[in-house]
């Protein structure tokens, strides 16, 4: 009995950590805005929309994702998960809790070319609204944002 429950304990842990290492990290969404500019400037911002659209492995990872907007009008170039966001201006659409994330987005690209944005969006893997971080970056007239959901 007690080494079922040892088994048991260790089969538990390991399925535990699994679960958390699957789980993106802020490292990992930097590494993905990195590689969005890096395809930006090798070749074009089209070809970024284009990768986005296609849901591309490489910018779209469970809710880890990559989305692309204009930096001076704030309107959406790009987004795998809610394609109807595309081609309008949210800039100053708040999210649950009231903040205007996306003005804050588009005013820190301006100001320091990249950073952190804090606010609560739906989560596409639990499809609840949860606290999320995202890094974003200016690149080209365009900022690329990819972000990770608090626990």
């Amino acid at each position: 009995m007690k080494l079922l429950i040892t088994a048991t304990s260790l089969c538990l842990a390991l399925a535990a950590a699994t679960a958390t290492a699957s789980e993106p990290t802020e490292k990992d969404a930097i590494a993905m805005v990195e590689r969005g500019v890096a395809l930006v400037k090798s070749k074009g911002k089209d070809e970024m929309i284009k990768r986005i659209n296609a849901k591309d492995p490489d910018y779209v990872q469970g809710s880890l994702y990559i989305d692309m907007r204009d930096a001076k009008t704030g309107i959406v170039l790009a987004h795998p998960i809610n394609q109807s966001i595309v081609g309008k201006d949210l800039t100053d659409v708040p999210d649950a809790t009231g903040k205007k994330y996306r003005r804050e987005i588009i005013e820190l690209a301006a100001r320091s070319n990249k950073g952190w944005v804090d606010y609560h969006y739906k989560n596409p893997t639990s499809g609840k609204i949860e606290p999320k971080t995202t890094y974003i970056q200016l690149v080209d007239g365009v900022v690329l944002e990819a972000g990770i959901y608090k626990k």
